[in-house]
């Protein structure tokens, strides 16, 4: 099955797709409003795409009146929404990427203050004890009275 956007149809199977003349689609082309791609003879070959951005020129120009001067800053002010569009997609995938990077890390770990009142990073389920850390049976995973969230830099020792 061919793709919506691959070429496929000559200039004068396209006009007549679209309802007009060969002519107005060669002068469409001239203006930029709809560039078909070239054989390499210099051919037109126009796209499903490109057939229903001609019938979106013509319903644009006659049902509502507006000239070609118009219908470019139309297309050209669609064509920035649509890369917009696209900016903000890619980076709320990287927001959420970010997000989800984050969270892990934080949930990870817990800082409390060490023997000797050193701030240091203890993995999740592990309390400090006298000497060193041992796994926590539930007793420390009540909700903490603080926790002192500090970027890994300024942690000053980090147990297992």
């Amino acid at each position: 099955m061919a793709r919506v956007d691959e070429p496929s149809f000559v200039i004068s199977v396209a006009a007549e797709l679209a309802g007009m003349h060969p002519q107005t689609l060669r002068q469409y082309d001239r203006l930029g409003l709809v560039t078909p791609s070239r054989t390499r003879g210099r051919g037109r070959r126009y796209s499903h795409e490109d057939i229903d951005a001609l019938r979106e020129i013509q319903r644009l120009s006659k049902d509502e009146g507006i000239n070609l001067a118009g219908i470019r800053e139309i297309i050209r002010l669609r064509d920035e929404l649509r890369a917009a569009e696209r900016e903000l997609r890619r980076a709320a995938r990287e927001n959420s990427r970010l997000r989800d990077e984050a969270d892990a890390r934080r949930s990870h770990r817990v800082f409390t203050a060490g023997p000797t009142g050193d701030v240091v990073l203890v993995p999740l389920g592990m309390r400090l004890s006298g000497r060193g850390t041992k796994r926590d049976e539930g007793a420390f995973r009540a909700k903490p009275k603080r926790v002192l969230a500090l970027p890994p830099a300024r942690t000053t020792t980090l147990l297992p």
